[in-house]
């Protein structure tokens, strides 16, 4: 049995509303005792000095995709968990638009099996992921490593045509239905919110209409004009939105989780509709809290996103709307793609960004630094309020509960290089850029 004692942790719960310091004792995965100080303990007992550091509920990541199956030389699923756990993250749930896409029970078991291969792998370890430093190459993190769900498809192949064996695909252990790409059929989405209701399991959808957005690659605004590149209204955004809840009204479904809001229009919307008593969720992506529109003059290919960056009001109403709970949650939505995908124009170059070992970081440093966010307002977003949305809860950090937790450094200093990342791919703006802060350890 292994025993921790965690001293002068800064203990950071959203689930019981907690934020101060204190002796936290872990053993055997069970959190033992907290106390002011803590001296009782066994002379086994592995005893670290956490002052400064933040302990806290594990991170839950609502969606990510996965380069396994079909692109495994952008992520593999052992890569995928790897930089997932480095990234603080105890749960995440992989999207389903791989190759093959995840539309049927007999690939979601193979998905299922290949996990379990990688979590048996010197299981009993209750070591975790240590950061890589600067100067040498990450060694494979030992166990533990996060929980992985899976999405299911909710149309076959992804292709918005026809819907999947729903029931069957909820037999088979999904965690919900979605297929990460917009639907431009909404009498095919009125009858996916129809057929999962009794299912019992959330379905989350991409509000956006492709028609709209035609060949767009940013948000249409000044910016747009000024760097030249095809503009995508906010309305690409908002009208599907407005369908959409229009349809969640007419059906009553009360599994609904919009994905990917992006613009100022679309929090008033959900929070309008929240107001009326509908039963929805929503997120918004770390990189759409942190960068708006202008940071696209450098043209750095991995700021061509999906939906693209919105204005500096854009960013305000969607911070202000997470704060408030308009906005539940905060995806990572990690789209890894390789340097050959990425090293194109602006335009030309596939929409996505790494992010799992990035985003809390980073979300640290510019929300909780700078004083706009309270350190348990963006943990909340970050861990109990997502597993909300997936129909889940987080253990509070309390005696005699499992220790599904992260250990957070806010000041160590880092190189954001190929050779201090787990993920396989490099697709990101702060590539070659000094952070503040990196996860530490975590317990699954």
């Amino acid at each position: 049995m292994t025993t921790e004692l965690l001293q002068q942790v800064r203990v950071i719960d959203p689930v019981s509303g907690i934020d101060n310091i204190t002796d936290v004792l872990i053993a055997d995965g069970v959190i033992q005792a907290i106390a002011v100080n803590i001296s009782d303990i066994s002379p086994d007992t592995q005893i670290r000095d956490c002052r400064g550091l933040v302990l806290g509920p594990g991170l839950v990541d609502l969606y990510s995709h996965s380069g396994e199956p079909g692109f495994e030389e952008r992520e593999t699923l052992s890569s995928l968990m790897q930089a997932a756990a480095t990234g603080g993250f105890t749960r995440i749930s992989i999207l389903p638009n791989t190759s093959p896409a995840i539309d049927n029970p007999g690939l979601v078991a193979q998905l299922q099996k290949r996990v379990q291969g990688i979590g048996d792998r010197g299981q009993g370890n209750n070591s975790s992921p240590t950061p890589p430093t600067s100067s040498s190459p990450p060694t494979p993190p030992s166990p533990p490593l996060p929980h992985l769900h899976i999405w299911g498809a909710m149309t076959l192949d992804v292709a918005g045509k026809q819907m999947t064996e729903l029931a069957d695909l909820a037999a088979a252990g999904v965690i919900g239905f979605t297929d990460g790409l917009p639907l431009d059929n909404l009498s095919l989405v009125r009858r996916v919110l129809e057929y999962v209701q009794p299912l019992g399991k959330p379905v989350a959808f991409w509000a956006c209409d492709r028609l709209l957005t035609a060949n767009g690659v940013m948000r249409e605004c000044a910016d747009a004009i000024r760097f030249g590149l095809p503009p995508i209204p906010a309305s690409a955004e908002t009208t599907a939105i407005a369908a959409l809840l229009e349809l969640v009204a007419a059906t009553g479904n009360r599994q609904v989780h919009i994905m990917r809001v992006s613009t100022a229009r679309s929090v008033e919307l959900i929070a309008a509709a929240k107001a009326q008593g509908l039963p929805i969720s929503a997120s918004t992506t770390w990189l759409h809290l942190l960068l708006d529109t202008k940071a696209i003059k450098s043209y750095n290919s991995s700021l061509h996103l999906d939906p693209p960056l919105g204005t500096a009001s854009d960013v305000k109403a969607l911070r202000e709307g997470v704060r408030t709970g308009v906005i539940d949650a905060i995806a990572i939505d990690h789209a890894p793609y390789t340097y050959e995908e990425k090293v194109q124009a602006f335009a030309e170059a596939p929409a996505g960004a790494i992010g799992f070992e990035l985003a809390l970081p980073l979300l640290w440093q510019h929300l909780v630094e700078t004083g706009e966010f309270t350190a348990l307002e963006l943990w909340q977003a970050l861990s109990n309020r997502p597993a909300e949305c997936l129909q889940q809860k987080v253990t509070a950090v309390a005696t005699n509960h499992k220790a599904e937790l992260t250990l957070f450094d806010p000041q160590k200093i880092w190189q954001v290089e190929k050779k201090n990342l787990y993920t396989l791919s490099q697709n990101t703006s702060w590539l070659g850029q000094e952070l503040q802060g990196r996860v530490v350890q975590i317990w699954v």
